[in-house]
C-alpha cells in the first residue's frame, strides 16, 4: 500500500501564507498533528519512506514511521518562486498556481507533473509485484499530485483536489 503523507502544520500555514521550498519546520500545532497520525498508522510497518527534501516533510515522515526518510528532490515542492512566503489573498494567482508573468521562477506545472510522475512510474516499477508498505511525505502539491498519478488528471488541471490536509493521508495501491 502507498500512504501518501501532507507533512503537518508550519507557521506559514497558519498565517495562510504560500509556502514552497522557502518553508519552515513543523510548529507545535504540526508536531502534534505528525503524533497523532504515527498513532492511527502505529500498526503498520512500514517498508520504503521517502520524502520531499523540505524540513517539514522529513519530519512529517520520521515522526510517523520512526525510520530516516529517504529524501527524494522529484517530491519538492511546487517552486512558487518570488510568490513564496506571500500572504495567499495578496498573490496574483493564475488558476492555482502563482501567476508567472508577476512572479519570477514560479515552476512550470507540467515540468512538476512530469517530475513527480517521474518518480511514481520508477517507484512502481521497481515495486509493484511486492507487497510493500510506502510512506510518501510531501506538500499539498505533491501530494495532490501523486493522487493524479493514481486517479488521473482532472479536466481542469486541477490536481489539489487529490491533496489531504496538513497532517492526514491518502491511501493507494498500486494495480
Amino acid at each position: 500500500m502507498i500512504y501518501v503523507v501532507r507533512h503537518g502544520q508550519t507557521d506559514l500555514n497558519k498565517e495562510r501564507r504560500m509556502q514552497g521550498r522557502l518553508g519552515l519546520p513543523l510548529n507545535e500545532q504540526g508536531v502534534e498533528q505528525a503524533n497523532n497520525l504515527r498513532d492511527k498508522l502505529q500498526p503498520i510497518k512500514f517498508d520504503l519512506v521517502f520524502s520531499s527534501p523540505q524540513e517539514r516533510a522529513i519530519q512529517t515522515a520520521e515522526i510517523v514511521t520512526d525510520l530516516k526518510a529517504t529524501v527524494d528532490p522529484s517530491l519538492d515542492v511546487f517552486d512558487l518562486g518570488e510568490a513564496d512566503r506571500i500572504k495567499i489573498k495578496d498573490v496574483k494567482m493564475d488558476g492555482n498556481i502563482p501567476d508567472s508573468s508577476v512572479y519570477k521562477g514560479v515552476e512550470e506545472p507540467s515540468h512538476f507533473i512530469k517530475r513527480v510522475f517521474r518518480f511514481m512510474t520508477e517507484l512502481e516499477e521497481q515495486n509493484k509485484k511486492r507487497e510493500l508498505n510506502i510512506l510518501l511525505s510531501g506538500h499539498r502539491c505533491t501530494t495532490g499530485c501523486i493522487g493524479a498519478y493514481f486517479e488521473g488528471v482532472p479536466a481542469d488541471g486541477n490536481i489539489l483536489r487529490y491533496s489531504s490536509n496538513n497532517g492526514d493521508y491518502k491511501l493507494y495501491q498500486f494495480t
